[in-house]
């Protein structure tokens, strides 16, 4: 029951917060709120919509709930401050400060939810080979994520500062890093989807 108390609480605030928002006309902060609210209590909502009751929390789920909401804390914190490194490129020019903190926001809660549908299912059903594979391929995802960025910092500052073309760094971020990406994550997927199906199974 307390519990349950204390997710209508934090749901309603969520909402009147939200409402002050679009009040003030910061639309997408106020989306990513209501999105991130409804990521973050997925379970809950699922749990009162079909059994109308809340689900069980013990101290696996208070673990994995735990590790989820610090993953997607590192990824905010991480995707500002690479969002920082560029500023005077011209990246964050292009929208506003409010789009790209309610995009923050929500990308934010979908590796909360990620994180939670793998420590929940998938990490129990990985083999250790598995499990070293994934942190491969999420490893390699985000270091051409990082090294896409860096590239597009140097290459652009490098002919602001002295006016001629620069090919490595432009190679790297058209070519290297989205196909480093893509395999990356494309690994990531079939690892992490064999696991929620074998979980399921």
């Amino acid at each position: 029951m307390k519990a349950k108390r204390l997710f209508l609480v934090v749901s309603i605030i969520a909402l009147i917060v939200a409402i002050v928002l679009i009040s003030l006309e910061a639309y997408y902060v106020a989306v990513a709120l209501i999105a991130g609210a409804l990521i973050m209590g997925h379970r809950e909502l699922w749990s009162l919509i079909t059994k109308r009751k809340m689900p069980p929390i013990d101290e696996r789920v208070r673990e994995n709930t735990g590790r989820s909401v610090r993953n997607g804390f590192v990824f905010f914190a991480l995707a500002l401050a690479f969002l920082m490194l560029p500023f005077s490129v011209g990246i964050i020019e292009a929208s506003t400060t409010v789009r790209i903190l309610g995009g923050l926001f929500v990308a934010g809660g979908v590796v909360y939810l990620v994180s939670y549908l793998f420590y929940d299912r998938a990490q129990p059903k990985l083999s250790e080979r598995e499990f070293k594979m994934l942190k491969i391929f999420l490893l390699v995802a985000g270091i051409a994520l990082g090294t896409f960025i860096i590239s597009i910092f140097l290459h652009n500052s490098i002919d602001a500062l002295f006016g001629v073309e620069e090919p490595v760094f432009f190679s790297i971020a058209v070519f290297v890093s989205p196909v480093a990406f893509a395999v990356g994550i494309i690994g990531s997927l079939v690892i992490f989807t064999k696991g929620l199906f074998s979980t399921a199974v």
